[in-house]
């Protein structure tokens, strides 16, 4: 069998893996905090008719496959909503979320949180900002947001009127009566190898144990962190043009590999009908 027709077989399926995640990223152009992905291919393993020596040796390759599909974590497009829940990181980082019900940590990029019937900040699906929990900014856990630790100047009856983030990360919570103090402060991980990660869907990571985190989550602005960006979010790093671009070249892949399968049979062909 020719080993042409292998190859070309191998290069339909990794450029078909290639159209898929162009697919995906075209899908998530929109979706917030969402990283691209590219798909790296490879060599496969090339048989050795002649070993390298005197004269120049003879390796004969078997065709492509897919090494790796990569995230690529550049900044996306950071943009001003008004909204006092949503946080955008202007740098590298990512907040911690908790499953309150499993214990279980995820982190994710995407800041468009909001604040549940209980004041805990949280993701659209319920899972709970982590950070310092207290006004001492010492205690770490889930964020709340209330009246809890109002200065003692303030009104018994004051509750709880609007929210801001500063770069750094700290919530300051403006109540009913005009008073303003510290409530919390969001904080941030970071990893060594982001690509590491999992994607878990819901614009979630785990997996973070494998990808080289701090020690513990730190402030923002701090240890190679970048800085949030209260009332703000971050966008999809997808470039739309780059991704038609590649969808071409990777259709013309397709195309030429499909062509060398149509070749080889011509040829098989031709040696079948020696015989007649």
């Amino acid at each position: 069998m020719l080993r042409s027709l292998s190859s070309g077989v191998s290069g339909i399926q990794q450029f078909q893996g290639k159209l898929d995640v162009i697919g995906n990223n075209i899908a998530n152009s929109n979706t917030l905090g969402y990283k691209s992905s590219r798909a790296d291919f490879e060599d496969t393993f090339s048989q050795t008719m002649q070993m390298p020596g005197p004269t120049a040796g003879v390796q004969l390759g078997n065709g492509v496959t897919t090494g790796a599909v990569r995230s690529l974590f550049q900044q996306g497009t950071v943009t001003k909503t008004g909204l006092d829940s949503d946080m955008a990181i202007d740098g590298d980082g990512f907040f911690t979320v908790k499953d309150s019900q499993s214990g279980q940590d995820f982190v994710t990029r995407a800041g468009d949180f909001r604040v549940d019937s209980n004041g805990y900040l949280v993701t659209n699906t319920g899972l709970r900002v982590q950070g310092y929990s207290g006004s001492g900014l010492s205690t770490r856990g889930d964020i709340l947001i209330d009246a809890t630790g109002k200065p003692a100047t303030a009104a018994a009856d004051a509750i709880v009127a609007r929210f801001s983030v500063d770069d750094t990360g700290k919530i300051k919570v403006k109540l009913s009566d005009g008073s303003e103090y510290v409530r919390g402060q969001v904080l941030l991980q970071r990893f060594q190898d982001p690509n590491a990660l999992i994607k878990e869907g819901n614009n979630l990571f785990s997996g973070m144990a494998l990808a080289g985190p701090l020690a513990q989550s730190d402030v923002p602005g701090t240890n190679g962190l970048g800085n949030i960006r209260g009332a703000s979010i971050e966008e999809s790093n997808v470039d739309l043009a780059s991704e038609f671009a590649s969808m071409i070249v990777t259709q013309r892949g397709f195309q030429a590999s499909a062509r060398i399968i149509t070749t080889s049979d011509e040829m098989l062909q031709e040696l079948v009908n020696l015989k007649r």
